[in-house]
């Protein structure tokens, strides 16, 4: 061993004996050290109930913080909101899967904080909701805001709400002057309120007369001038019918409403075929995609057409143009042309050869019976 090393070990030695204690056996357990607080064991610690009690309350305390965190983070995270002017905004709700019903009308359960608007997409996609209640503080919801929400049956709507009100589950403003939202699944809360446990297919023919006149056919109120944007998207309606006092036609309409077959238009002393008279705005992909169509008629009135207005009404079957194969306009070539503000691919076109081919237009027509 190193000389080092030996000093070393013989100074830890030293250490060691000079704080040695001879401390008797029968006295370890009570032995005082001088200036130290004498042992407490086998004897009651000064003021133990008051300090386990104290223990027990900072532990429910940080337990109940703990917990009020993670449920603020859990229902951060399935509604956000942002402040705007006079209240607050839902920007997003995010369902965690089981969420089917909900109704928005305060922020983060603070009645000091009404829900005044529901923003675009707002419930973009979701999947399991069936029923959404307005309260009554809401003052704008943008179109979009229920947008592919798929099983969407109801909207309901506070009935103090000066703003908007719904017509059994389908959302229009106050006066009722503009349908809204028809939600998505609206035919299934139709097919349970009728009565239908089955969906009474009749094999090559389709659905029974019954059915579709129960649960596929809507009539959009005499009051309604304005078809709102997306307000019929995905709607799985088989007939709808227009007022003769509807003005407007939205972006997006009947988008994707591919079982949409026959649009009827009436009047108090009657009904007729297609659009209605005094309709003066059709929005770009007002009714595209929907391929179940078979007639369309533009009627006079008509002074604007959008981009891809009627994309994709009509396709080939076996060589054969079905749908919309042929547009039929009530104004002469010319002045459709200088009257009527039509925008890029308006027509419905099919595959022709290795092209897209726009379908003829009927001008100066009358409108079939």
């Amino acid at each position: 061993m190193s000389r080092k090393k030996e000093k070393k070990m013989h100074d830890l030695a030293a250490i060691y004996n000079e704080t040695k204690l001879d401390i008797p056996v029968d006295e370890v357990w009570t032995y005082q050290v001088e200036g130290l607080k004498a042992p407490v064991i086998g004897k009651p610690v000064e003021n133990a109930g008051r300090k386990k009690a104290a223990v027990v309350v900072i532990l429910l305390f940080a337990i109940g913080l703990s917990v009020f965190f993670s449920v603020r983070a859990v229902h951060s995270e399935t509604y956000n909101y942002e402040q705007v002017e006079g209240g607050w905004q839902l920007s997003k709700f995010s369902n965690p899967g089981d969420i089917t019903e909900i109704t928005v009308d305060y922020a983060e359960g603070d009645k000091t904080k009404p829900v005044t608007e529901i923003r675009e997409y707002a419930f973009n996609c979701d999947d399991r909701l069936t029923s959404i209640t307005v309260g009554k503080d809401v003052k704008k919801i943008d179109g979009k805001s229920f947008y592919s929400v798929w099983n969407l049956r109801n909207i309901y709507v506070d009935e103090e709400n000066p703003n908007y009100c719904d017509l059994d589950g389908v959302l229009y403003n106050k006066d009722m002057t503009e349908v809204i939202c028809y939600p998505i699944d609206h035919d299934a809360y139709l097919r349970e309120k009728a009565g239908f446990k089955e969906e009474l297919w009749q094999g090559s023919e389709g659905y029974g007369e019954d059915y579709i006149n129960a649960v596929q056919t809507y009539r959009v109120p005499e009051t309604v001038v304005k078809i709102g944007e997306l307000a019929f998207n995905y709607a799985n309606l088989v007939k709808v019918y227009l007022p003769e006092g509807l003005k407007t036609v939205e972006t997006l309409a009947f988008f994707k409403s591919t079982s949409l077959t026959n649009i009827v238009s009436y009047t108090a002393g009657g009904e007729y075929k297609s659009l209605p008279e005094g309709l003066e705005y059709i929005g770009s992909d007002a009714f595209s995609y929907d391929q179940a169509l078979n007639y369309m008629f533009i009627p006079a009135s008509v002074k604007y057409i959008g981009h891809h207005a009627f994309w994709d009404t009509c396709y080939k079957d076996g060589g054969e143009v079905k749908g919309v194969n042929v547009m039929n306009v009530a104004l002469g070539e010319a002045e459709f042309e200088n009257s009527v503000d039509s925008n890029d691919h308006w027509l419905p076109s099919y595959d022709w050869k290795l092209l897209k081919k726009a379908i003829d237009i009927n001008y100066s027509a009358e409108r079939a019976e």
